[in-house]
C-alpha cells in the first residue's frame, strides 16, 4: 500500500480536507517560525509553538470527524516504514518485536 492510497483513504470527509486545508499551512508556519528562531531569523518560537499545537488541534479534530483518528497519515507511515523494516530484517534472520 502506497502513501498516496493512505492519504486519500483516511481524508474523505469534506471537513476533515477542510480542516487539513486550512490547518497544514498553519503547522508549516509554525514549524518555521520555530526553526527561524534557532536560526537567528529573530521570529518568535512561542508564537511558532501555538500556531504548531493549533494545527495539530485541527488535523486531529478532521480525523476525529472522519472517525479514523488513529489512522491519521504518520501513524499509517510509521505503521508501513516498521512493516517494511520487519520484513526486509526478517529476510536477514533479524525480529523486531514478536506478536
Amino acid at each position: 500500500m502506497g502513501i498516496v492510497k493512505l492519504v486519500r483513504g483516511t481524508h474523505r470527509h469534506p471537513a476533515n480536507r477542510a480542516l487539513h486545508a486550512a490547518g497544514l499551512p498553519i503547522y508549516a508556519a509554525g514549524i518555521a517560525m520555530v526553526a527561524g528562531h534557532f536560526a537567528g531569523a529573530g521570529t518568535d518560537p512561542l508564537l511558532g509553538a501555538a500556531l504548531w499545537s493549533a494545527a495539530v488541534a485541527m488535523l486531529v479534530s478532521g480525523h476525529a470527524i472522519e472517525g479514523n483518528a488513529m489512522s491519521m497519515t504518520p501513524v499509517l507511515v510509521a505503521r508501513l516504514v516498521y512493516r517494511s523494516l520487519a520484513r526486509n530484517l526478517a529476510k536477514y534472520g533479524v525480529h523486531l518485536f514478536s506478536r
